[in-house]
Parts: structure tokens; sequence; C-alpha cells
């Protein structure tokens, strides 16, 4: 084994990636260095886009392993912080996007319950596992958890105030029980003072850079597949509740949204869902 291949391999060890996604990455680096007859390292940032060109063009099912593992290679292995495209477009390609944007929206990417409670179970350190758990728990945004205060959770109301949130509007959010244990628990152990997931610093909140990256890592951990971020944690509680009986008008409360338009987007995920009228499902709270 070749020194940059170990070196490759212990990075990929560093940041928790499967084995299987470990050896898909050497391989990609492989077939990428194959194809021009000298090391990977020793290529320009040219040589690489000439090479996603080439594969782009030839439409391989395979682009966007080697997109992912060149990424991974030239900037965490390399630490060259080049930026990796997945394809080179055409001149008008700015406009066409734009204008195809702007009249369909994307179906929101929403994980099943399964799949919630593996990437729970897979999020480390506990400061990041508790984070996802009232992402999901509350159906927030990761910009509205990293500012949550510890004086924001309020077990004796039952709900967990939201401020300055998208529009800069305040609002409450139900605390479900099995959450509000968990958050107890949380706080025993890691005693936070002023921001309830505090960064290097206890008085300022998370990095969001760095819960997108833990989200990364225990997404790869649980073995789900589907691309998302943490907005998924979001669209999932949404999707969940409906599927509960919850009335589309108390989520949109609970979601902050202006229009109940953007909210009926989650009616258009699921078919089944039945009237529970404005019961709270704790979606948390293990089957009996």
């Amino acid at each position: 084994m070749t020194p940059l291949r170990q070196r490759m391999l212990e990075e990929l060890e560093r940041h928790r990636y499967p084995p299987g996604t470990q050896q898909c990455y050497v391989s990609q680096i492989a077939k990428l260095a194959r194809h021009f007859g000298t090391a990977p390292d020793q290529l320009t940032r040219e040589q690489v886009q000439e090479y996603q060109d080439l594969l782009t063009s030839q439409r391989v099912s395979w682009l966007p392993q080697a997109v992912a593992a060149m990424q991974f290679f030239y900037n965490k292995t390399l630490e060259r912080n080049w930026t990796i495209a997945a394809s080179r477009r055409g001149p008008h390609s700015h406009r066409q996007k734009r204008s195809s944007t702007s009249t369909t929206k994307r179906a929101p990417v929403v994980l099943t319950l399964e799949e919630v409670s593996r990437l729970l179970d897979a999020a480390k350190p506990l400061k990041a596992k508790m984070l996802f758990t009232t992402m999901y728990g509350c159906g927030l945004r990761v910009s509205d958890a990293i500012r949550l205060r510890v004086r924001d959770v309020d077990s004796q109301r039952m709900v967990i105030h939201i401020r300055k949130s998208k529009g800069r509007k305040d609002r409450y959010v139900p605390l479900g029980t099995t959450l509000r244990d968990q958050l107890r628990d949380y706080w025993r152990a890691e005693r936070p003072v002023s921001f309830l997931f505090p960064g290097s610093q206890a008085d300022k909140p998370w990095n969001v850079r760095y819960v997108r990256e833990e989200f990364r890592i225990a997404q790869r951990i649980a073995g789900i597949e589907t691309l998302c971020t943490t907005h998924a944690l979001r669209h999932s509680y949404a999707t969940h509740c409906q599927q509960a009986g919850m009335d589309i008008r108390t989520l949109r409360q609970i979601l902050g949204h202006v229009s109940l338009e953007t909210t009926a987007t989650y009616t258009h995920v699921t078919e089944a869902t039945t009237r529970a009228g404005d019961n709270f499902p704790d979606l948390l709270a293990e089957d009996p």
C-alpha cells in the first residue's frame, strides 16, 4: 500500500466513514490516477476538472461517488481547499436553472421513523445527539436550535421558546415528555450555562458548520444513503406529525410558517393521515 493511500484511509477512518465508503473512495481516486498515469497528488485543479467533464459527458452512473471521493481527497487528505463541482455548465445554464426553480419546488426530503431513530442513535457526542433530537422532536431549523438557551426550555408549561426565528419572530413549540426527560439528562451531564448547545466557548452557540459535519458523520454511521441535510429532520417532523393526525393549522403555527400553503407541502408527502385534532404526538416516545 502506498503512503498516499494509507494517508487517505487514515483520514477516512478519522472522519468515521463506513468501510464500504472508504473502499469506494479509494477506488475512485485510483481510477483518477490511472486515467492520467500519475499520482493523484501531482494533478492540477484543471486536470481534475477535465476528468470531471469527461465523466459528465460519458454519463457514468458513478459520477456522484467520483465527485465525493475527489472532494474528500483534495480537501481533507491533501488540504488544498479546492471547490469540486459535479460538472461544468453552459453559459445559459444559470438562467435556465433560475427559471425552472421559480416555477417548481423540490419535494422535501423526509426520513422514515426508523431512519430517524438510526440517525439519532448514531449521533455523537452527546451534544450532537441532543441537538438533532431536539431539532426532530420540535421541528426546528438548525439556526433556531443552536441559538436555544437553557432558559428557553419551559418544562412547567411543556414548551420551548424559539426567539428571533426566520422573519425575526418569536414562537413557542410543544415540548414532548420524552424530549423533556432527555434534555434533563443532557443538562445534568453537560451542565450548559447559557446556550443549551454551546460552542467551544460557553457564551457562544455551536458553529453551524460543525453541526452539519456531525450530521454527515451520523448519517454515514447510520447507513442512510438518502441525500439530505439537517433540514430533513424538520421535514420529517412535519410529515410524521401529519401522519399522526395533527391539524395542518396547528402544524403551521409550530413550524412558524407565514403561509398555510408552505405547510400544505407536507400534505402531499403522505397519503395516510388520521384526524387527531390538536393533539401533539410525542414522536420520540418508544413503542410500548
